[in-house]
């Protein structure tokens, strides 16, 4: 088994996938290991750019896999630290809940803390048994 590398790999089918790899020889009959693989799209919005990662295989559980050197068209080595980054803090936000058009549920911990209906009701509770200043 050779070292493990970042790299950008464009397949046959035209998909591109970014992933840890590594290379196995297989006694002449060399092989990719793919550790996690994701599809990688620059998206852009009023706001500016950002990246939306998804797996590559979404109904799999399974974190490895092969793919044979006569289904890649290109692979390249990915060294810049955005990308590393961006596909290293995917992988350790796995916990997090999607929506169906990829957008993150939002939990407790990014400040969601109740419905509409439960804030306008403690924001009216508070507001009803605060005194007027101008009243006293």
């Amino acid at each position: 088994m050779g070292e493990e590398f970042h790299a950008v790999i464009k397949l046959v089918t035209g998909e591109e996938i970014f992933s840890l790899v590594c290379v196995d020889e297989n006694d002449g009959d060399p092989i990719l290991l793919l550790m996690n693989p994701v599809i990688m799209k620059l998206m852009r919005n009023q706001v500016g750019q950002y990246v939306k990662v998804r797996p590559w295989m979404e109904m799999a559980d399974d974190s490895m896999y092969v793919i044979k050197y006569d289904k890649i068209i290109t692979m390249t080595e990915v060294k810049q630290g955005q990308m590393i980054e961006f596909y290293t803090r995917y992988l350790d936000d796995e916990d997090v809940d999607f929506t169906e058009d990829g957008r993150v549920k939002p939990d407790t911990k990014m400040g969601y803390i109740s419905s509409v209906k439960e804030a306008r009701r403690m924001l009216e509770k508070i507001y009803n048994n605060t005194e007027d200043p101008k009243e006293s």
